[in-house]
């Protein structure tokens, strides 16, 4: 055995380089390696290639020469572009009429918190179908409003009867504009209109952007597959919030523990025998002749094989720097569309220059006919004036104390090594990895999870 003390120090720096190797490749001492989530696109199962077709230039509709040739859902096999369309579909708030409450918050490094709870009203005026966005992309003149939002406050108290109205636009390559939005003030008692926020730009004091939430035009991606991969946990509740108490809709309150939460709800039927999602993971490059000023250049989207629903993203800057990461859990909203009625029931977005989360948790969720008069008197800007809380949804999904918040995404540094530019600030790489030990989010100053 070797004593030496100045051989020590290196034979302790070589353990511990390979045990960093096999924690970050996913190896155990003794065993053999584990087989990878992930695969590159040469890399692809039979069943995969039967799903893909790697054609890059497939027609394009005669009518609208932006679109694929082929009738949207499309059929398998399916083009990159035609997968990234299926995704964009799911945009943050579902494509049909309906109402919910909106449960949001963020936090901050020191423990920070800052909530609020919104009921909103929407209505969709496209031609019904079994496709909604179909219908959005052919049926709806592109600067025809296609959908309004109606946001009403309840909580804050100091924000009870604040509004906002977004009336959203079907766009197209040359009409851009996605929406009027209007606010309303009870101290004020009067209705502004607002210009349309920056597209790439994050709201205040929060980690995600307008396009983040509106949702992003397909054809101003260029769209390509780079391989699969599965998802076990998308939002990570930590282990300081056992349940968590969701309003159902139609059942109303049920307590839920929140281990036992799945990526796509319980009625989603393609899980794995181990309960992992198998996704496409796409990568959409920002058309710099359609967008040219965008902040961001690439974006990653990992989204499950059938419905095609966006259950991660990752943004890159014009570095080809990881900026901020989204997850998503997802319910089956409404069963009439099938495979198309999932929506987001939770949203979790991290920004890792600012180190700040947001999160947007849609509770109560129920389909909603509203009647011809209901379309004409509420979703206008002078209703707000009458500060009419139409339809009251009630959530008790506030989080009561900063140590429940959600964990920060995983990175998985490990997968697509050749795609993913991940670079943390040493202070933010120490937190997540404390974070990781802890089950529960670490701040920066002692005592900071007290405030709220």
């Amino acid at each position: 055995m070797n004593s030496d003390p100045r051989t020590t120090p290196r034979r302790n720096r070589r353990h511990a380089l390979a045990a960093c190797l096999l924690a970050t490749f996913g190896w155990v001492t003794g065993s053999s390696a584990q087989e990878p989530t992930w695969r590159t696109v040469d890399q692809l199962t039979e069943e995969e290639r039967a799903q893909f077709d790697p054609n890059t230039a497939a027609p394009r509709d005669a009518a609208i020469p932006y679109l694929p040739a082929e009738p949207y859902p499309f059929e398998a096999p399916y083009t990159a572009e035609e997968m990234g369309y299926r995704s964009s579909e799911f945009a943050h708030i579902g494509r049909w009429s309906h109402s919910l409450v909106d449960v949001y918050g963020a936090i901050t490094t020191s423990g920070y918190i800052n909530q609020g709870v919104s009921v909103g009203y929407v209505m969709v005026t496209m031609p019904p179908g079994i496709e909604p966005y179909g219908a959005y992309l052919r049926d709806i003149k592109a600067g025809d409003v296609y959908a309004r939002w109606m946001l009403y406050n309840t909580f804050p108290p100091e924000t009870e009867a604040e509004q906002q109205l977004w009336m959203v636009y079907r766009t197209d390559p040359k009409i851009t504009t996605k929406m009027d939005f209007f606010v309303y003030s009870p101290q004020m008692r009067r209705v502004r209109r607002q210009p349309q926020p920056r597209r790439d730009q994050r709201f205040p004091d929060n980690a995600q952007t307008f396009d983040d939430v509106m949702g992003r035009d397909p054809w101003e991606l260029e769209w390509s597959l780079i391989g699969t991969d599965v998802l076990y946990k998308t939002v990570r509740y930590p282990n300081t919030r056992p349940t968590i108490t969701l309003n159902d809709g139609q059942a109303g309150f049920v307590e839920k523990q929140t281990a036992d939460i799945k990526p796509m709800s319980d009625e989603y039927p393609h899980y794995q025998s181990d309960g992992g999602v198998k996704c496409w993971v796409l990568k959409a490059t920002v058309r710099r002749d359609l967008v040219p000023d965008y902040a961001e250049k690439t974006l990653l989207f990992w989204v499950d094989q059938h419905s095609f629903y966006p259950l991660r993203t990752e943004k890159y800057n014009l570095k080809d720097e990881l900026i901020m990461i989204e997850v998503r859990n997802a319910e089956m909203a409404n069963p009439e569309f099938g495979q198309h009625g999932y929506s987001a029931s939770i949203s979790l977005y991290w920004d890792l220059e600012h180190d700040i989360m947001s999160y947007s948790l849609h509770d109560g969720h129920t389909p909603h006919t509203w009647t011809p008069e209901q379309q004409a008197m509420i979703f206008t800007p002078e209703f707000m004036r009458r500060q009419w809380l139409v339809e009251s949804v009630k959530s008790q999904a506030l989080i009561e104390d900063p140590d429940h918040y959600f964990l920060r995404p995983e990175i998985h540094r490990d997968k697509f090594p050749a795609e993913r530019k991940i670079v943390l600030a040493p202070e933010l790489e120490a937190r997540s990895q404390a974070e990781e030990a802890a089950g529960h989010l670490i701040f920066e100053t002692a005592g900071a999870s007290d405030t709220n």
